[in-house]
């Protein structure tokens, strides 16, 4: 800030100059106290210089009653999941009050290495959203899957000097630590004076604690209200979080208390573009978290002054002198609406809808990173390898899978999907080496009855994740995804019926939030009207092929048990 305007910030709040902008008749949220201010906030340039009984300004707003808080933080999300590029991200989100995210861009880096990180942090210049970037941990998660990069801590020594890095993304790779692997362990010697940021389902008792012991402090990953108290009470920060697919506020809100909740957060972790459109970004995780019963302002604080306080970030989290201008209006506290969101003093949303236009840097698209070995008819033929086999069970709404032993559906000695008792063909092709690596699987619980649906969306390498009623469609999706060089298709009779192209790293689209959100709506319509009754399916089946949360995966190299952490057939 230059001497200039910090005399005017300090003029103007004294009472000596005019406010810039002077928001008359305001009901603030004060994120300090817990109460609500009224009052008139004076606005000197991108700052708050004062809220109370200031009288001037070169202009005014009268909000005539409304609550004004500050914008929403994001305290994990995974942009890549909303299957928008960066600058589109920031013109959906922006308009529904959130002016923060941290995020550790896992995807990209798995799909580019080192260079989507680059982009990422240059394609953001000049947005009204504040990246508070961490450097992802673990790339590859594990080495039970195919990256299409490795991320050493050698690299992340040099990602360290990237601008916007505040610290080490989420630390997956939890046998790793506890095992004393020396690379893990590298890396979190690295950023020992930064912070780190963890991703431990389950874990617990004294594995927990060696895991906390090495500067690890949280947690966005707890499913049972169990798993977050102990994770807490053990000193570590714990995300709750609302997405399309992972879902745990009603599990775990009964934690937050007045004696826990300056240690709770909230965040999306991962959102798709079209449940943004639908029901919202942050905003919607308050108004969820006050709909089953959280105090409204308690449920603002988690999701801005906490993060705030905790990455340490400067100036912004409160409507309070000396922050800037960035902060949210609405009506009614028990909703939450969002009408107008300003950004460093500056209108870039009303009503939901975007005010700005992104200025992008010309900087090339990470565009044609699909390569996959050709695949002969028989590339999904699966052979028994017991009278009963392992199959994915989905648990609807969680992240989390649970395994059963299962007698598989024969037809003339080989395995085929069965579609009356639900128990379909799931396999992921390498799509970024020409390996010809697949692994081949089954999975309970998906719902289709007809054709084959697939996605280069899959956590956390991104591979061709499919899942079909039978062979013929699933060759034609890989086909199809092959051909848009990304995407999400569902296929019958060998054609697709339906599809939407990603083809910034085979996980982003290059539409308009607009577009992409109408194309994901009608492809999961024409999904579920095939049977498919999981919500978010595509979100769904990307997490299938996540071989960090238990209790059972499928990777490019065959079929994962996550606590055995190890290749099962």
């Amino acid at each position: 800030m230059s001497l200039k305007s910090l005399k005017h910030i300090i003029n103007v709040a004294r009472g000596e100059e005019p406010a810039d902008m002077l928001i008359e008749n305001a009901k603030v949220v004060n994120v300090f106290t817990g109460e609500i201010d009224e009052g008139n906030i004076a606005l000197a340039g991108e700052f708050i210089a004062g809220i109370g009984d200031y009288k001037e300004g070169k202009g005014t707003a009268d909000l005539q009653g409304k609550y004004v808080c500050p914008g929403f933080i994001n305290a994990h999300v995974h942009i890549e999941s909303s299957m928008l590029d960066i600058p589109e991200f920031s013109r959906l989100v922006v308009p529904r009050g959130t002016l923060g995210v941290v995020t550790d861009l896992h995807e990209l880096a798995n799909v580019l290495g080192v260079e989507g990180i680059r982009y990422a942090s240059e394609i953001n210049r000049n947005l009204p959203l504040d990246f508070y970037f961490m450097a992802p941990s673990c790339v590859p998660a594990t080495s039970l899957e195919t990256s299409g990069a490795v991320v050493t801590s050698d690299d992340l020594a040099e990602v360290m000097n990237i601008p916007g890095i505040i610290g080490l993304g989420e630390m997956m790779n939890y046998p790793g630590v506890l095992n004393c692997d020396e690379e893990v362990l590298k890396k979190l010697e690295l950023y020992e004076s930064k912070l780190i940021d963890g991703h431990a389902p389950g874990l617990k008792g004294k594995d927990l604690t060696a895991y906390i012991a090495a500067g690890i402090h949280t947690d966005h990953e707890s499913v049972t209200l169990e798993e977050a108290r102990e994770k807490l009470a053990k000193g570590m920060h714990v995300i709750i979080r609302e997405g399309s697919s992972e879902k745990n506020l009603e599990a775990l809100l009964p934690l937050v208390t007045d004696k826990t909740y300056k240690r709770c957060m909230l965040a999306t972790d991962d959102r798709s573009v079209f449940d943004i459109f639908n029901e919202g970004d942050m905003d919607y995780v308050v108004y969820r978290a006050i709909k089953l019963g959280l105090d409204p302002v308690r449920a603002i604080q988690m999701a801005t002054i906490n993060t705030a306080e905790y990455y340490g970030m400067k100036r912004v989290g409160a409507v309070a002198p000396g922050y800037y201008a960035n902060f949210v209006t609405f009506a009614d506290l028990e909703t939450i609406e969002v009408e107008d969101v300003l950004y460093r003093g500056y209108l870039m949303g009303m009503m939901k809808e975007p005010n700005f236009t992104p200025r992008v840097p010309k900087i090339a698209r990470p565009v044609d990173t699909i390569n996959i070995k050709s695949l002969t008819p028989e590339a999904f033929k699966m052979k028994p390898t017991a009278e009963k086999m392992p199959v994915i069970n989905i648990v609807p709404g969680q992240i989390i899978t649970k395994k059963t032993m299962e007698t598989p559906k024969l037809e003339d000695g080989w395995v085929v999907s069965d579609i009356e008792r639900d128990i379909l063909k799931i396999a992921v092709v390498e799509r970024h080496h020409a390996t010809g690596n697949i692994g081949l699987g089954l999975i309970k619980g998906f719902g289709l009855r007809k054709g084959a649906v697939a996605a280069s969306i899959s956590h956390d390498s991104h591979n061709v994740i499919i899942v079909g009623t039978n062979d013929d469609d699933m060759i034609a999706a890989v086909r199809e995804i092959e051909m848009m060089q990304g995407g999400l298709v569902m296929t019958l009779k060998g054609e697709a019926i339906g599809r939407m192209a990603l083809p910034v790293g085979g996980i982003l689209s290059t539409d308009t939030a607009e577009d992409a959100g109408a194309q994901l709506h009608d492809l999961e319509t024409l999904v579920k009207v095939m049977g498919v009754a999981v919500q978010s399916p595509f979100t769904v089946l990307s997490f299938m092929a996540l071989p960090v949360i238990g209790e059972i995966r499928i990777t490019d190299k065959g079929i994962v048990d996550v606590g055995k952490f190890k290749i099962i057939k």
